[in-house]
């Protein structure tokens, strides 16, 4: 029996103490963007590099001015040095209501159609994902007694809220982490048969814009048809953010967008995927974005401007009759190609002070600003892994462009000159950010596998 079979047999007679070891690391509230679960989140990081040094990395907790990060090395058996990259923090659970079962408590529930998941918060994002490269890892150590490469593992604790402490982090020790490879686990498949290395990442601008107009809330039977509204005035401001065929109408906003190139394009239309397909999964059916252009451009390849929140005023149970002070709303931009960050934001906060009214007063705060990626289609690396792909689900692996952002992969880029490996087991239907989120059982068990063999072929 050869090294990759015996570590493959291994996996899957361990697999049910790797969802036991799954099932700890769920358990516990590492939220980052809420202050109150700072030591959950130090929790959480303690756990993983625990876990790291059982399987023999030497790992610790790294400090940054918020969430620690977790820094773990490894010898390995020779090839190239690969950096894995992935996040032990996890998103808000609101609305709690909506969750069948409490979100830190994970379950194995059987869907209809006889798929068994994971459910609890972080089970995909990216928790479950994070654990099927360790445990990948724990089966070439198990069986060989040590890795098939030389691996260091970064995996921090704000990602879900900007990673906005990384980027100093990574650019402070550029040389300790200045690699051959960067591998990524917090992608998706093409769909549940279909496994996928995403080779572009859109870039992410995040911005928040208070309207103050009156001094304190006012009563609307006395001050309503007087009294500036900032709710009307900011409702006002981002509907007119988009014409009517769906493009961002703020000015220079589309520049650095590229097109894509012919037989790129025909690749994606070749998917065919469809809004019933696509939509219709959660209770919609006509895609609302540029209207010249298919339905995976959109939610790949296009930028985007999207309302995140917007709150003010009173909204308690029952009926409160006032003008609010104040308004506010959470805006995110998502870029594609060469367009700047920085330059969204301030074409995007100029746009608004334009349109502001007599007596409103405007405030921005900024919580993300990331470049866009594409990596390139010819890498040695992303045949390797294509290869593994098939070899594990029997169908090629397609190459596509992700619709999210992973702040920090730009940087290992740009700082650390690396290419990013991006192979990830999520699907459509796992409810990321959403209550009642998943992990197919059958992607963490596969995913395990897919990374000892692309692990075995990078070696190679």
């Amino acid at each position: 029996m050869d090294t990759l079979e015996a570590v493959l047999r291994h996996i899957d007679r361990d697999i049910d103490r790797a969802v036991e070891r799954l099932f700890a690391l769920l358990r516990i509230p590492s939220i980052s963007t809420d202050p109150a679960y700072k030591d959950q989140c130090r929790a959480a990081a303690e756990h993983v590099a625990a876990d790291l040094r059982s399987i023999g990395f030497e790992a610790g907790l790294r400090a940054t001015e918020g969430h620690p990060v977790v820094v773990a090395r490894s010898n390995g058996a020779g090839g190239p040095r690969v950096l894995f990259y992935g996040h032990y923090d996890v998103q808000p659970v609101d609305p709690l209501d909506l969750w069948k079962t409490p979100p830190f408590e994970p379950r194995i529930e059987t869907l209809p159609d006889g798929r068994k998941i994971i459910v609890a918060r972080g089970a995909c994002d990216d928790k479950g994902q994070a654990m099927t490269f360790i445990e990948a890892c724990r089966a070439f150590r198990a069986v060989t007694g040590r890795l098939p490469l030389p691996i260091t593992a970064m995996i921090e604790g704000e990602e879900e809220c900007g990673s906005r402490h990384l980027f100093k982090f990574v650019r402070d020790n550029a040389d300790e982490f200045r690699l051959d490879l960067a591998l990524v686990c917090d992608t998706a498949m093409w769909n549940a048969q279909t496994p996928a290395v995403t080779t572009s990442l859109r870039g992410l601008v995040y911005e928040e814009v208070k309207v103050v107009c009156a001094d304190r809330d006012l009563h609307s039977g006395l001050f309503g048809g007087a009294a500036q509204n900032p709710l009307r005035v900011l409702a006002t401001i981002l509907g007119s953010l988009w014409d009517d065929q769906g493009r961002v109408v703020i000015p220079g906003f589309y520049e650095g967008v590229r097109e894509l190139p012919p037989d790129v394009k025909a690749e994606l239309a070749a998917l065919d995927l469809t809004p019933q397909e696509f939509l219709g999964q959660v209770g919609l059916k006509e895609p609302a974005g540029e209207k010249d252009r298919m339905l995976i451009e959109q939610i790949t390849t296009r930028p985007t401007a999207e309302i995140n929140g917007i709150v003010g005023g009173y909204t308690g149970e029952g009926a409160k009759t006032v003008i609010p002070g104040e308004a506010r709303a959470k805006i995110s931009f998502r870029l594609v190609g060469d367009q700047d960050p920085q330059k969204i934001s301030d074409a995007f906060r100029a746009f608004v002070r334009a349109r502001l009214p007599p007596d409103a007063k405007v405030e921005f705060t900024n919580f993300g600003l990331a470049p866009a990626l594409q990596l390139s289609f010819d890498s040695p690396s992303l045949a390797k892994a294509r290869r593994a792909l098939a070899d594990e689900w029997g169908r090629p692996a397609v190459t596509i462009g992700g619709g999210g952002s992973i702040p920090i992969v730009a940087d290992f880029k740009h700082v650390l000159g690396m290419d990013s490996l991006m192979v990830g087991f999520a699907l459509d239907d796992d409810r990321v950010h959403s209550p009642n989120e998943k992990f197919d059982l059958a992607c963490f068990h596969k995913g395990i596998r897919s990374w000892a063999r692309i692990l075995h072929a990078l070696a190679a």
